[in-house]
């Protein structure tokens, strides 16, 4: 066993973030990975081929210095463009102040480099297609699908949803708490080709939705002109007498060509033009499964913890994941001394104590986000909201809207966002309802009107 010897366990991008930390520190890292590399691999398809990156997870590649060169790569959205059935589309500012927006990158690319950028250090070692099968929680020994074990001072489980390591310590430690909750939604991802010469066909600096009730479709740029689009529908039909006695669109009512064409040629027409290999991608790509995980505790006696999606998966619908994730990893760092060997048990519980009223508050968040982008962004009275929140970030210092609260304030806890942005939600939607126009509203009654919330 080597000394200040640390085993991860996954190699996506909070584990391969994880491992620059740890090495910039000294410790002697091995990141064991059940795929291969994905250096030499082609991108699955129908998996999230971008992210949207934003100012916690900027924060936590700004430490390691990676936050210009990743923003290089990135294509900035500086808001929802809303697409109506009728084709007509309303851009919905992130925030009314200047320089704040959200990224789209490429996962696989986001990835790599983090790899790339963790083999500059020779304490730290990747290894491929080794699939982790059991943890023993008392001796922190590690078993993988190929025979081997591995012992280390601690091993730190980055390893997603399913995490074989999660599964160990629910198996192991008696009372561990584990919940799941899925959506009724699944999700399926979709594709729009660049035009000529790399050119953009919609957009290029917005998240386009096509919010529709009970489901939606939302569209992220890439680099190369293309668009990312993402269905999220329901996986089955409810009764004729649930639906108001009419028949409801569902992944399982999509079963052939034309039953594809004629839901999309409905609901997003504007679309449909827009791509061309839609009924390959449709039948051809998975329907993924849309799920919150919650867990207690972390921290199996010093000797494993649990990070990222295997302690807190979120559904996508606050585009936090990725960022709440290095979050995780930048709050762990900061618990580390510069010097000796560290108390493992201490320092995971300390770390559990201050992520986990926050990791429960963007998974809140995130569920309620979609119930958001799904039903309300089209709702006159919502959109009244927005423009209301736009135009107060534009002439209060100190107003920031829920949504920047999240997504650019990297200094204010999930927990307190949550708590403050609900409250001024609903003290603004009932603003809102009262006029038909912003421009009727006097600012300055309205931000002293959420100076005498109790936040």
């Amino acid at each position: 066993m080597n000394s200040n010897s640390v085993t991860i366990i996954g190699a996506g991008l909070a584990g391969s973030l994880l491992s620059i930390y740890l090495a910039r520190r000294g410790f002697s890292v091995s990141v064991f990975e059940a795929r291969g590399d994905m250096r030499n691999a082609e991108v699955e398809a129908g998996r999230s081929i971008n992210l949207a990156l934003s100012d916690r997870g900027i924060a936590a590649l700004r430490e390691v210095g990676m936050d210009a060169f990743m923003l290089a790569e990135a294509v900035p959205m500086r808001g929802r463009m809303i697409h109506g059935v009728d084709g007509g589309q309303k851009l919905l500012p992130y925030s009314g102040r200047e320089g704040e927006y959200i990224n789209s990158v490429s996962r696989s690319g986001l990835n790599i480099a983090l790899m790339n950028e963790a083999d500059k250090y020779p304490n730290s070692t990747f290894i491929f297609n080794e699939r982790c099968t059991d943890l023993d929680t008392a001796t922190g020994e590690v078993s993988f699908a190929s025979g081997r074990t591995v012992r280390s001072d601690t091993v730190i489980a980055t390893d997603g949803a399913g995490s074989p390591v999660r599964q160990a310590m629910q198996r192991q430690m008696p009372g561990f708490e584990f919940s799941s909750r899925f959506l009724d939604h699944g999700y399926k991802e979709l594709h729009i080709p660049p035009g000529p010469g790399g050119s953009f066909l919609l957009e290029k600096n917005a998240l386009h939705i096509w919010p529709r009730h009970r489901f939606m479709m939302i569209a992220l740029p890439n680099h190369d002109g293309s668009f990312t689009c993402t269905l999220f529908l329901a996986h089955k039909s409810d009764p004729p007498e649930l639906a108001g006695g009419q028949s409801e669109w569902s992944f399982e009512s999509l079963t052939d060509s034309e039953s594809v064409i004629n839901f999309f040629n409905t609901e997003f027409p504007d679309a449909v033009p827009l791509m061309p290999t839609l009924v390959e991608d449709f039948f051809a790509n998975p329907t993924g499964q849309l799920g919150t995980i919650k867990c207690w505790p972390w921290n199996a006696g010093g000797k494993a913890l649990l990070l990222g999606d295997s302690a807190h998966a979120i559904v996508p619908f606050y585009g936090q994941g990725m960022n709440c994730s290095f979050e995780d990893v930048r709050v762990l760092d900061g618990l580390l001394s510069s010097a000796g060997q560290p108390d493992w048990a201490s320092v995971y519980e300390e770390y559990s104590e201050l992520r986990k009223v926050n990791t429960d508050a963007i998974a809140d968040l995130a569920e309620e986000n979609f119930y958001e982008m799904r039903d309300r962004v089209a709702d006159p009275v919502f959109q009244r909201k927005r423009e209301l929140e736009t135009r107060l970030e534009q002439t209060d210092p100190d107003y920031f809207s829920k949504y920047s609260m999240v997504t650019f304030r990297e200094d204010m806890p999930y927990s307190e966002a949550h708590r403050r942005g609900n409250a001024q939600d609903e003290l603004l939607m009932q603003i809102c309802s009262s006029v038909d126009d912003v421009s009727e509203l006097d600012l300055n009654d309205v931000a002293e009107r959420l100076r005498q919330l109790d936040l």
